[in-house]
């Protein structure tokens, strides 16, 4: 059952209905079951006054608390949405407003001091307002009859104008004389101030009065008040007068330094200069003079097994914390620290903040390889066999950076590569794929130079090897790196054979150049001697050679044989 049409509670509230039901044998039978609705209200109505202007006299003598006029408001919904309370407004806040409403009745009284000289007639706004918020309007004139021509004096007796803030209720704040040159009831005169103000005035003797405090003060909230003084005589008419007098509200500290928020961040760029400015923290104090001068100071802590003030320092004054060495990001990310505002006063009042720093990142850190792992001594890293296909997983470089952020994004190019055509590797993933179809004449020994660079500016990298064999079986794969560790033995055996003889032979080029060099200095000094003594010189000469050259089978004695045969 759905509802075809809009319900007005005011105009129907009920609805009754009768329902049928038919099935469809033969014959045709039914039910019926009557339904009975009850429409809801709903708050479609506004309050409606009586009267769109209500009019209304006073005389202006009139006591207080006199009923002026009732007025009423009426609500065509029903139950709570039928409630009406009445106000007035267009009212300022701590005005001397003489009337008010009561907000269930709609009666008007009289509640302050009337005068025909000051306000002859009100003109008043009238509101009539539903539980939820729906109001009507009207509007009240309230004229007021001049009677009485003579109005009281009011003299301050004893009057500082200053009060302290942590004064108790009761404080006396002034002595009051009242005085009224009429005589009998229109001399006789009442002292009042102002509602929603924490003074009251108490009669003390005749025409004397104290204005005392109610409630405790708070000069933070209001440092200064104006307090209207009314007398009225009880006149007929009643005539009234007003002195206004302005109070001051000193200061005692009772109000704690207040952090602009209870936690501060910032950020600094790690390794930077040791001395440099983080951050201005501020508190403020309500109170005044020493009361609201505020120190700043770092609670004592540890950072990393260090106190605090290792790390960081604040200015008393001005609140600006600096740090004292230069961060790292890799090491610690975020510091916590505590700081302290203290007012001058006595005893000073104190209160804490948060304070925390986080260090920004630099991209002063390499790529770390982690797989695969650089030994120097692996000869294959991976396999691959001969029957891999297009796109053929063969391994996947892992790398990492402790830098975060952009400093951390790692891209993976291919360097170097025994056959470039056959290999690549993916740019973000690192994972070294097959590009073409395997083949026979692939060689079986395949190096890969895989660079690692970050996204930092500059960027950083770093580089592995990956031996990749292609084979189909391990006795295949066995047998060429046997040969190749072979090769490579080989090989470096033959270089340093290379070098000891180049040594030796080096060496034996030298002294062979000295002995030829001694022989022949050796044979001109002989043949000078033989000149002159025609003696034989073969026999002399090689004796005295092998005396010097030793064994006849070494390779120098050969040599110096064959020098002396020449």
């Amino acid at each position: 059952m759905m509802l075809q049409s809009g319900l007005d509670r005011e105009k129907q509230s009920e609805h009754t209905l009768i329902l049928t039901a038919v099935d469809g044998g033969e014959p045709q039978r039914s039910g019926t079951v009557k339904i009975h609705v009850s429409v809801l209200d709903a708050n479609d109505n506004a309050p409606v006054f009586t009267q769109s202007l209500y009019k209304a006299s006073v005389l202006e003598n009139v006591l207080r608390d006199t009923v002026i006029i009732r007025v009423s408001a009426e609500d065509a919904d029903q139950g709570y949405n039928g409630n009406v309370t009445y106000s007035f407004t267009h009212l300022e806040e701590d005005s001397s407003f003489p009337f008010e409403i009561n907000s269930y009745t709609g009666e008007v009284k009289l509640t302050g001091d009337i005068d025909y000289e000051v306000f002859p007639n009100y003109e008043i706004n009238l509101q009539a307002k539903d539980p939820w918020g729906v109001v009507g309007v009207s509007k009240l004139i309230i004229e007021i009859g001049d009677v009485n021509d003579n109005s009281p004096l009011i003299t301050m007796a004893s009057y500082s104008g200053k009060i302290s803030e942590d004064s108790s209720p009761g404080t006396v704040v002034a002595l009051i004389s009242v005085q009224d040159k009429d005589s009998g009831k229109n001399g006789q005169v009442q002292l009042n101030i102002d509602e929603n103000l924490p003074f009251k005035i108490k009669s003390s003797l005749r025409n004397y009065y104290t204005l005392v405090t109610e409630q405790n003060l708070d000069r933070e909230k209001r440092s200064r008040y104006t307090i209207t003084l009314t007398a009225t005589d009880e006149g007929s008419p009643a005539l009234s007068s007003k002195k206004i007098i302005a109070l001051d509200v000193t200061d005692v500290n009772d109000n704690a330094p207040a952090f602009s928020q209870s936690v501060y961040r910032t950020q600094v760029i790690e390794n930077n200069s040791p001395g440099v400015n983080l951050l201005q923290i501020q508190a403020t104090d309500p109170d005044q003079g020493p009361n609201a001068r505020i120190s700043y100071f770092l609670i004592d802590g540890e950072i990393s097994g260090n106190s605090v003030s290792t790390y960081f320092s604040i200015n008393t004054e001005s609140g600006v914390i600096q740090s004292l060495r230069s961060l790292d990001y890799e090491q610690v990310k975020e510091y916590k620290l505590r700081v302290k505002a203290q007012d001058g006063g006595s005893p000073p009042l104190s209160s804490n903040a948060t304070v925390i720093v986080r260090v920004q990142d630099q991209n002063d850190n390499h790529p770390q390889v982690l797989y695969p792992i650089q030994t120097g001594g692996s000869l294959v890293d991976e396999m691959v066999p001969r029957s891999a296909d297009v796109g053929y997983l063969v391994t996947k470089v892992v790398a990492v950076d402790v830098d975060s952020g952009q400093n951390a994004w790692l891209s993976y190019k291919l360097q170097k590569a025994t056959d470039r055509a056959l290999f690549e590797v993916g740019l973000q993933n690192g994972e070294i794929r097959t590009i073409r179809q395997v083949t026979d004449k692939d060689a079986v020994k395949q190096r890969l130079t895989v660079i690692v660079e970050d996204n930092g500016q500059p960027s950083r990298s770093a580089t592995v090897i990956v031996n990749v064999a292609v084979a189909d079986s391990f006795p295949e794969l066995l047998s060429e790196f046997t040969d190749f560790t072979h090769d490579k033995e080989y090989n470096d055996n033959l270089t340093f054979y290379l070098v000891l003889a180049l040594a030796v032979v080096s060496f034996l080029f030298i002294t062979c150049l000295v002995v030829i060099i001694s022989v022949k200095i050796y044979r001109w000094r002989q043949s000078r001697i033989l000149y002159h003594s025609n003696l034989p010189v073969i026999p002399i000469l090689s004796t005295t050679l092998l005396r010097h050259f030793g064994d006849r089978d070494s390779p120098t004695h050969v040599q110096l044989r064959g020098v002396q045969d020449d």
